[in-house]
């Protein structure tokens, strides 16, 4: 069964990008640089889903 984690071995923050990543099965750079060119066009959106990401995605526990 497949769930959305912050990845605990895949991150440069703090795991968000490289859980979602992990949880579709594609490269972690590719989730950061959508990522930053949402954070980017839209500021503060991308920047505070971030956060409340951080916050509400769990920890991956098998590490």
């Amino acid at each position: 069964m497949r769930r959305l984690t912050r990845s605990q071995n895949n991150r440069m923050l703090a795991g968000v990008c490289g859980g979602i990543a992990e949880y579709f099965g594609i490269d972690a750079t590719v989730v950061r640089l959508l990522w930053t060119m949402l954070s980017l066009l839209t500021m503060w959106p991308g920047i505070v889903a971030y956060i409340l990401a951080w916050i509400i995605v769990p920890g991956d526990s098998r590490y």
